[in-house]
C-alpha cells in the first residue's frame, strides 16, 4: 500500500466500527461512519496526547457526548496505540469486555467520562473547561504554562435537543471559555427519522447568542475544511467555539447512508459487502493494513510531547516548588496533612458552641473553615446562594475576568450544573459542591446518577430539606426525593440534626472517593446534648444519641435531621409515663449501613421489636429498619403552604403523634411476643 492517505485512516475507523457491531448485532455504526473524516483530523493533525499515558496532565481532552457511536472512540483509540487491542475491538458489547455499549470511565483507556445520556458529555466537558481555567489561572506562572490544553467535545442533534445543552452552552459562553471546542455532527438523523420534523434549529444563530465562536455549516467529510475550522477556533482565545459539520450518517453505505437504518443496528452482511466494494477496502473484517497502523500510531509523538512538559515541569518545580507540590496533591486527590487536624477542631468547636440554628447555616459556618484550609472546593448555586447558605466568607467568584475565583453564580440551571460538577470532578484537582433545594434535585437526577456510576467526588448540596420549609408549599416541599436518591447505588446522604453532625456530614463528603447528598433544613434545629463518645459514633452513620432506658429499652426511636428533636421530646415525655425508649439519630442510612453486624445490633437490636422510624419523608425506605412489627411516621402525601409549625401538625409529625404510635407499637410488639409463648407452649 502506498503512503496512508486521510480517507485510508478514516475509513480504518469506518470499517472497525461497522465490523464491531455487526459481530455484536447490536450497536450504533452510522455516526462513525458519518465523522470519521473530522476524527481523523482532530486527532492526526491536532489531539495534544499520549497513548502510553492516558492520564499525562496536560492532555487534551476528548468528549464523545453522543456516546452511542462509541466505536468511533475505540477505534481511534486502538489505531494510535492505547492499551486496546483487536481483540478488545471484536468483544465490542460483550460482559466484562473494555469496548461497553456506550464509553465507561475506567473500563477503557483514554476514555474521560462515562456518557450516553445525550447532553452530559457536553456539561463534563464545559465542567472540564472551567476546570483548565481556574487550575490554570492559579498554577500558571509567565514562561510555565503547565496547564494548557483544550477540551474537544463531539455532540449530536440529539444533545443539542436536549434541555442540559442549553443550560451549559449558555454558561459556557457567558464564562468565556476559550479552550472548548465542539464538534456538532449536523446529519439529520435521529432514531425516529428525518429531524427536520421535530428540530429545526437556527443552530449557528443560537450559539451566537450565547456569545460563541461558530464555525457554521462545513462539509464535515472534507478533511481540509475541517482542518481550517480547528484553527479558528484555536484563533478564539475569549471564546468557546462550535464547528458546525454537515455530514452524511452512514457515510460509504451505497443503500442506507443518509438514513436511520444506520443509527442504531448492524447493516447486515450485505450492505457491509457494499459498502467495501464502494471504499475500494479489500481487507476481511478487523483486519487493518501495517502502513495503516503506522500512519496511526501515536506513541511516538505522544511520549515526545509529554516529555517536553516534563522537562518544563521540573524546572517548575525548581523555581516554584510549593506551587508543584500543591498542584500534585491536588491532582492526585489527597488532603492536606492539616485536615485531620481542622476537621477535629471543628467538629469540637460546633460541640462547645451548642448553636441551634438552621443546618443550612451550620453548613455555612463549616465552608467558612473548609474552604479556607481546601483550596481545592469551588462551590456555587442554582441561583440559589443566599438561600442554600453555599457561600463563605472571603470567597470570589469566578468570572471570565476573574478565572482564579472559586464560586461559581450558575443560574436556574439545575441539571447543567450538576453535570459540570461531573467534569470538574474528572479534570481532578477540585472537589465541587453545588447548592438548590432538594425538590429541585429531581432537574439534575441523572447527573447524579452518572457520578454514581463514575464513583465522582461531587458533593450535592440541597437545603429546604422538608415540608420544614413552611409557605413556599408543596410544589418547593420535597416528599419522595430523600428515599428516591437513597435507592441509587454508589450515592452517600446524609440529613444532620444539628450543627454537630452537619460538621461531621461535610468532613465525610470531602473525604469520600464518590458523590455525597448533604440534606439541610431552612428551619432552626435545636442543638442535640451528647457527650464526647458520642462525637466519634456519628461518623458510623448512626449511633444512640439518648437512651432513656437501664437495660433493654421498651422501644427505640429512630429519626433524621429535623425530626430527631421531635424524638428527643417524646422520649422524654413517655420516660415520665414510665416508658423507656431509646433515641438513635441516623443523618446517613447508607454508611450505617456499611458498619459491621456487632456495632448495627448494638444500636438496633434484634430483640426490641418496638422500633419507630420518623422522617419528614415517603415512608416506605425504613422498613428494612423498623422490621414487621415496626411503625413509621413519615409522610405519604404532599406538604402544604403555611407556616412549618402548621404543616408538620397538618401532617401528623408531631410529639403528641410519635408518643401514641409508640405505645401501640410497644403494645402490639408485646401482644405478638405473648402469643408465640403461648403457642409455643402448646406444642
Amino acid at each position: 500500500m502506498p503512503v496512508p492517505t486521510r480517507r485510508n485512516r478514516a475509513d480504518a475507523i469506518r470499517f472497525l466500527s461497522i465490523d464491531a457491531v455487526q459481530k455484536a448485532n447490536s450497536g450504533h455504526p452510522g455516526m462513525p461512519m458519518g465523522m470519521a473524516d473530522i476524527a481523523e483530523v482532530l486527532w492526526q493533525d491536532f489531539l495534544k496526547h499520549n497513548p502510553s499515558n492516558p492520564h499525562w496532565l496536560n492532555r487534551d481532552r476528548f468528549i464523545l457526548s453522543n456516546g452511542h457511536g462509541c466505536m468511533l472512540q475505540y477505534a481511534l483509540l486502538h489505531l494510535t496505540g492505547y492499551a486496546l487491542s483487536i481483540d478488545d475491538i471484536k468483544q465490542f458489547r460483550q460482559l466484562h469486555s473494555k469496548t461497553p455499549g456506550h464509553p465507561e470511565l475506567g473500563d477503557t483507556p483514554g476514555v474521560e467520562t462515562t456518557t450516553g445520556p445525550l447532553g452530559q458529555g457536553f456539561a463534563n466537558a464545559v465542567g472540564m473547561a472551567i476546570a483548565e481555567k481556574h487550575l490554570a489561572a492559579i498554577f500558571n506562572r509567565p514562561h510555565f504554562s503547565i496547564i494548557d490544553h483544550f477540551i474537544y467535545c463531539f455532540v449530536s442533534d440529539g444533545d443539542l435537543m436536549e434541555g442540559i445543552s442549553h443550560e451549559v452552552s449558555s454558561l459556557a459562553g457567558t464564562l468565556g471559555l476559550g479552550k472548548l471546542v465542539v464538534f456538532y455532527d449536523d446529519n439529520g438523523i435521529s432514531i425516529d427519522g428525518k429531524v427536520e420534523g421535530w428540530f429545526r434549529d437556527n443552530t449557528a444563530l443560537r450559539f451566537e447568542s450565547y456569545g460563541w465562536h461558530v464555525v457554521p455549516s462545513i462539509d464535515g467529510h472534507n478533511s481540509e475544511a475541517v482542518y481550517q475550522a480547528i484553527l479558528a477556533a484555536h484563533a478564539a482565545t475569549e471564546q468557546p467555539s462550535i464547528i458546525c459539520c454537515k455530514t452524511t450518517i452512514g457515510w460509504g453505505s451505497p443503500h442506507l447512508a443518509g438514513t436511520a437504518g444506520t443509527h442504531g443496528a448492524a447493516l447486515g452482511d450485505t450492505e457491509i459487502d457494499a459498502v467495501r466494494a464502494h471504499l475500494q477496502w479489500p481487507q476481511a473484517p478487523f483486519i487493518i493494513p501495517q502502513e495503516i497502523y503506522t500512519s496511526w500510531d501515536a506513541r511516538g509523538k505522544g511520549q515526545a510531547l509529554e516529555k517536553t512538559w516534563q522537562i518544563l515541569f521540573i524546572r517548575y518545580q525548581q523555581q516554584y516548588p510549593d506551587l508543584a507540590k500543591e498542584l500534585l496533591r491536588r491532582i492526585e486527590g489527597r488532603l492536606p496533612n492539616h485536615w485531620q487536624s481542622a476537621s477535629a477542631l471543628l467538629l469540637q468547636t460546633m460541640y462547645e458552641k451548642k448553636q441551634s440554628v438552621a443546618t443550612r447555616k451550620a453548613s455555612q459556618q463549616c465552608l467558612d473553615v473548609y474552604a479556607h484550609h481546601l483550596p481545592e472546593i469551588m462551590g456555587g448555586s442554582a441561583d440559589l446562594t443566599e438561600s442554600n447558605c453555599t457561600n463563605w466568607q472571603g470567597m470570589k467568584v469566578f468570572s471570565r475576568e476573574l478565572p482564579e475565583g472559586r464560586y461559581l453564580h450558575y443560574g436556574v440551571r439545575e441539571f447543567g450544573m450538576s453535570g459540570i460538577m461531573n467534569g470538574m470532578a474528572l479534570y481532578k484537582g477540585i472537589i465541587p459542591f453545588g447548592g438548590t433545594f432538594l425538590t429541585f434535585s429531581d432537574y439534575a437526577r441523572n447527573a447524579i446518577r452518572l457520578a454514581s456510576i463514575m464513583r465522582q467526588r461531587v458533593i450535592f448540596v440541597y437545603t429546604h430539606d422538608s415540608i420544614g420549609l413552611g409557605e413556599d408549599g408543596p410544589t418547593h416541599q420535597p416528599v419522595e426525593q430523600l428515599p428516591g436518591l437513597r435507592m441509587m447505588p454508589g450515592l452517600s446522604i446524609w440529613r444532620p440534626c444539628d450543627t454537630v453532625e452537619t460538621a461531621v456530614a461535610w468532613c465525610k463528603a470531602i473525604e469520600r472517593q464518590g458523590p455525597t447528598c448533604l440534606l439541610f433544613s431552612r428551619q432552626n434545629l435545636p442543638y442535640q446534648e451528647r457527650h464526647q463518645q458520642q462525637l466519634s459514633l456519628i461518623q458510623r452513620g448512626g449511633y444512640t444519641l439518648l437512651d432513656c432506658a437501664e437495660g433493654q429499652p421498651d422501644a427505640i426511636l429512630i429519626a433524621t435531621g429535623s425530626e430527631v428533636s421531635l424524638a428527643i421530646e417524646a422520649a422524654k415525655q413517655l420516660k415520665s409515663l414510665e416508658i423507656y425508649v431509646r433515641v438513635v439519630s441516623m443523618p446517613s442510612t447508607d454508611v450505617f449501613l456499611m458498619q459491621d453486624r456487632d456495632y448495627r445490633e448494638d444500636v438496633l437490636p434484634d430483640a426490641v421489636l418496638a422500633k419507630i422510624a420518623i422522617e419528614a419523608a415517603a415512608s416506605n425506605y425504613w422498613y428494612r429498619f423498623i422490621g414487621s412489627h415496626g411503625a413509621m411516621i413519615g409522610l405519604d402525601r404532599f406538604g402544604a403552604s403555611a407556616p412549618a409549625k402548621d404543616v408538620y401538625q397538618d401532617c401528623g409529625l408531631t410529639v403528641t403523634r410519635i408518643i401514641d404510635v409508640t405505645k401501640e407499637t410497644i403494645y402490639a410488639a408485646a401482644t405478638m411476643k405473648h402469643h408465640l409463648h403461648a403457642q409455643c407452649a402448646s406444642e
